[in-house]
C-alpha cells in the first residue's frame, strides 16, 4: 500500500511530553466497530471487559540506553553519541552512533561513567579508569555500528545504567532533555525484564489501583516480553510499505502463558493486548488456526491493512503518529478509514498524542 495514505495533519502542540497524573486519569477514545467513539477515561477500562477476558501486558524494562563520550584514534578524540538497540551477545551491542559516517572498525570508544563518590565531578577531572570501554567491531546502514565493551553480562548491564540515560523518544527529547522524573515516568508497572530502549507506552497507563479494579471484574492479567528496538522512532522512508524493512525485536511467551491464554478464549474470553508490541507477540506467536504456541524468537512482523489478526480481540494503545508503522498496524485492526476518523475526532477533541501522550480501546474490525 501507498505510505502517503497512512497521513494526517497532527498539530505539533499534541504531541504530549509529560504523562496525566495519576496514570490512569489520562483520556481514552473508546472505538467499537460501528458507531460513535465514546470519550472515557483509562480508569473506566474495567467496564468495558467482561469477566473470563485475559490482558495481555508487555513486561520489558527501558535500560539507559543513551550513551555519551567520546571516540579515541591515537593523539585525536572526538566526541560521540550512542543509542542501544539491540543486544547481539553477552558484550556485544548494535547502537545507532552520531557521528557514525567518522568511525572506524577497531576505533576506541570511551563511554562516561557517573561516580557516586564523586557526584557532579567534571568531565575534566574524571579518571579514564571510571571509563566504559568499547571497540568498534562492524559497521552497517543507516548509522548503525556494532559495539563490543570491555565487560559482559551483568556487569556489563550495570556499567550501562551508570553511563546511560533514559533514551527518550526524539519527539520529545528534540524538546526537553530527560531528567528525573523520567525515570519513573517511561517504566510501566510491568517492567521486570531489562532490555527496551524504548517503554511499551500503553502500559504507561496503568496503576495498581486499576489492576485491583480489573481482577475484581474478573479479568486475568498475562505477561509477555517484546523488548522494544529504537526502530520504533525510525520513519517510513518508502513510498510503498512493501518496500520497508522492519527492525527485529526479541518477543517471548513462556509455555504456561500460551496455555493460558488458549483455555480463556476457549471458554470465551476475549484477548486484550495492552499496546502494540503485546500484540506483536501475541501475533508472532500465534499458529494458522489462532492458537497461542510458546515463542521466544527475533521478530520483524510488519503489520498493515489486510493482515488476518489470529491472537488479538480488543487492543489498548496510544494515539500514533503520521505515516508510521503503528499507525499502519491500527489501521490493519480496525481498518484505514475507521481509523482516520477515530484520529480526526481524537485531534478536534485535544486528545494527547504518543509516549506520554492519552489512550484508545480499539476493536478488531468484524468483531
Amino acid at each position: 500500500m501507498r505510505v502517503d495514505l497512512f497521513d494526517f495533519d497532527l498539530p505539533p502542540d499534541r504531541i504530549a511530553l509529560r504523562p496525566v497524573e495519576p496514570r490512569d486519569g489520562a483520556r481514552m477514545l473508546v472505538a467499537p466497530p460501528f458507531g460513535d467513539f465514546e470519550d472515557r477515561i483509562v480508569r473506566d477500562l474495567p467496564s468495558y471487559l467482561r469477566p473470563g477476558d485475559a490482558l495481555v501486558v508487555n513486561d520489558t524494562r527501558v535500560i539507559h540506553a543513551r550513551l555519551s563520550g567520546k571516540r579515541i584514534r591515537g593523539e585525536l578524540n572526538a566526541g560521540v553519541e550512542a543509542t542501544l538497540i539491540e543486544r547481539r551477545d553477552a558484550s556485544r551491542w548494535r547502537a545507532l552512533m552520531r557521528p557514525a559516517k567518522k568511525l572506524h572498525i577497531g576505533d576506541e570508544i570511551r563511554f562516561i561513567q557517573s561516580r557516586d563518590d564523586a557526584p557532579g565531578l567534571p568531565p575534566s577531572a574524571r579518571n579514564d579508569e571510571n571509563d566504559l570501554v568499547a571497540h568498534v567491531d562492524a559497521k552497517g546502514d543507516e548509522g548503525e555500528v556494532t559495539l563490543c565493551f570491555d565487560l559482559s553480562g551483568s556487569a556489563l548491564d550495570k556499567a550501562i545504567e551508570a553511563a546511560g540515560e533514559m533514551p527518550l523518544p526524539p519527539y520529545i527529547a528534540g524538546r526537553r532533555p530527560a531528567d528525573a522524573r523520567d525515570e519513573s515516568d517511561y517504566q510501566t508497572v510491568f517492567a521486570h525484564e531489562a532490555g527496551a530502549v524504548a517503554a511499551p507506552t500503553a502500559g504507561l497507563h496503568f496503576t495498581p489501583e486499576l489492576l485491583a479494579a480489573l481482577e475484581a471484574k474478573g479479568v486475568t492479567l498475562h505477561r509477555v516480553t517484546l523488548h522494544v528496538g529504537a526502530g520504533t522512532f525510525l520513519p517510513v522512508k518508502a513510498e510503498d510499505t512493501e518496500a520497508h524493512r522492519m527492525h527485529e525485536e526479541f518477543a517471548r511467551i513462556d509455555m504456561a502463558t500460551a496455555e493460558a491464554l488458549n483455555a480463556a478464549r476457549a471458554e470465551g474470553g476475549r484477548i486484550v493486548a495492552v499496546g502494540t508490541t503485546a500484540l506483536r507477540t501475541l501475533e508472532s506467536a500465534a499458529t494458522p488456526d489462532g492458537r497461542l504456541a510458546p515463542y521466544a524468537a527475533r521478530t520483524s512482523i510488519f503489520i498493515t491493512p489486510g493482515y488476518k489478526f489470529r491472537a488479538t480481540d480488543l487492543l489498548v494503545t496510544n494515539f500514533h503518529l503520521p505515516k508510521s508503522t503503528l499507525f499502519m498496524l491500527v489501521s490493519a485492526f480496525c481498518g484505514l478509514e475507521r481509523m482516520k476518523a477515530a484520529y480526526a475526532h481524537g485531534i478536534a477533541s485535544g486528545y494527547r498524542f504518543y509516549s506520554y501522550g492519552d489512550a484508545s480501546l480499539l476493536y478488531r474490525a468484524g468483531s
